[in-house]
C-alpha cells in the first residue's frame, strides 16, 4: 500500500485565502439583503484585496494547482459577477418592474462569459499578443465601476438619488464592457525605473490612506480615473493583436 504523499500545510494557504474571499462575497450578499449596504460594499472590497493576495501567495510558495485555479475562478465570479449586481439590485432597483433585474442578469452573465473566455485563453497553447492590455474590462474593475453610483451616494450621505432606470442602463453598459473587444490597460504589464520606485510607494501609501480616511470619495475618484484610462486606450488606438481567437 502506497504511503500518501505529504506536503507542508502552508501550501494550502493560497486556497484558504481564496475561500476567505468567497466567505466575504457571500457575507456581502447577506448584508445587502439586510440593507446594510456600506458594510456589503466593504466586504466586496475586502474580497478584491484577498483576490490579489492569493495568486501572489501561490507563486511565492510555488503551490499553484489546478484546484486552486478553478477555485480562484469561481471566487472571481461570485465576488465580482454575482455579489455587486445583487447588492445594486437590493439597493436601488427593486422597483423598476423587472428592468433592474434584467440589468443585473446582463452584468452577471457577461462576467461569467468573460471568465470563461479568460480561462480558455489561459489554457490555450497559442500566444496572443495583447501588448500589455486586457481585452475588455477585467471583472474586478467591472465590479468597481458598477458600484460607482453607490460610492457617490455614500459620499454625500444621501439615499439613492439617481433614477433607477439610469442605474439599470449603467449596470448593463458596464456588463457589456466586460465582454467587449476594447483594450483596457493591464497594470501587471507596467514597468517602472528603479529610481522611481520610492515615488510609487509614496503614491500607494497616499492612496491607501485616502481610502481609509475618505473611502467613498476616493473609490469614486479611482473609478473615474479608470474610465479615463479606458477612454485614453481607445482614443490612442492601443489595440491588442486579435488575429488569434481567445
Amino acid at each position: 500500500m502506497a504511503t500518501p504523499t505529504k506536503f507542508p500545510i502552508i501550501q494550502l494557504l493560497p486556497n484558504l485565502v481564496t475561500i476567505m474571499a468567497i466567505v466575504a462575497g457571500l457575507t456581502a450578499i447577506r448584508f445587502g439583503l439586510e440593507g446594510n449596504f456600506e458594510r456589503a460594499v466593504k466586504l466586496i472590497l475586502l474580497a478584491a484585496v484577498l483576490d490579489g493576495i492569493d495568486g501572489a501567495l501561490a507563486r511565492m510558495l510555488k503551490s499553484e494547482s489546478k484546484v486552486g485555479a478553478e477555485l480562484d475562478s469561481l471566487a472571481d465570479f461570485l465576488n465580482f459577477g454575482v455579489a455587486p449586481p445583487l447588492i445594486m439590485y437590493f439597493w436601488a432597483l427593486q422597483n423598476t418592474k423587472g428592468l433592474g433585474w434584467i440589468a443585473a442578469l446582463v452584468f452577471s452573465v457577461a462576467s461569467v462569459l468573460r471568465l470563461a473566455r479568460f480561462n480558455v485563453s489561459a489554457k490555450s497553447d497559442e500566444d496572443i499578443d495583447t501588448k500589455g492590455y486586457y481585452i475588455g474590462i477585467p471583472s474586478p474593475a467591472g465590479a468597481l465601476l458598477v458600484m460607482m453610483p453607490m460610492f457617490i451616494t455614500f459620499a454625500i450621505e444621501a439615499g439613492p438619488f439617481l433614477p433607477p432606470l439610469a442605474v439599470s442602463a449603467y449596470m448593463a453598459l458596464v456588463g457589456l464592457g466586460l465582454i467587449s473587444r476594447i483594450p483596457t490597460w493591464s497594470f501587471k504589464a507596467v514597468q517602472i525605473r528603479r529610481e522611481h520606485v520610492r515615488f510609487l510607494m509614496i503614491g500607494l501609501v497616499f492612496v491607501g490612506a485616502a481610502v481609509m480616511t475618505f473611502p467613498w470619495v476616493t473609490l469614486f475618484a479611482i473609478g473615474l480615473c479608470y474610465i479615463g484610462i479606458v477612454v485614453w486606450c481607445i482614443s490612442t488606438r492601443r489595440t491588442p493583436d486579435l488575429s488569434k481567437p481567445e
